[in-house]
Formats: C-alpha cells, structure tokens, sequence
C-alpha cells in the first residue's frame, strides 16, 4: 500500500502516450504504484478569474496535464531503471 509517507516520485510527463505506457510497463511488472495528475490550465486559488481574462492562446495545451508518478520507496530503483530502460 502506497502512502504519502512511503511513497516516492518515480517520473514526471506531460505525454498522454508516455503514461499511458508507464502505466502498462508498472502494472506488468507488478509495481504498486499511483498517479497524480495536476491540470496546469486550471485556475488557481488565490486568482480564481485568471483564466478567464487570459484565456490560452498562443500556449503549448501538449502541456495541460502533468501526471506525477509515485511508487513505494522499496520499489523506487526498480521502477526507476524499468521506466529508463523500456525505449532501447
């Protein structure tokens, strides 16, 4: 069971593809593991109207989502060597 106190960031992406494959490559493998996905367009608390002045033109929407990988500390170099290695 993955708890914030013995949880670890394994890896970071902004690819729907690339956690998406993550996903897959943990599942199989057989690593516990959670994902955090944080909407980087969504207004923030403290100016909540800030989007709607700005709107998005002209950003890069490939980067809307960030989706934070956690796995258990106990499986952090295993995940993290497997997570490296899955494109060679």
């Amino acid at each position: 069971m993955i708890t914030i106190f013995n949880r670890r960031e394994v890896c970071i992406t902004y690819s729907m593809q690339e956690q998406s494959e993550i996903r897959t490559l943990l599942a199989d493998s057989g690593i516990d593991y959670s994902v955090k996905v944080v909407n980087r367009k969504s207004p923030s608390p403290a100016d909540a109207g800030s989007r709607a002045r700005t709107g998005t033109f002209g950003e890069d929407l490939s980067k809307m989502y960030e989706y934070i990988f956690y796995v258990h500390k106990d499986d952090m170099e295993k995940a993290k060597h497997m997570i490296q290695t899955r494109n060679r």
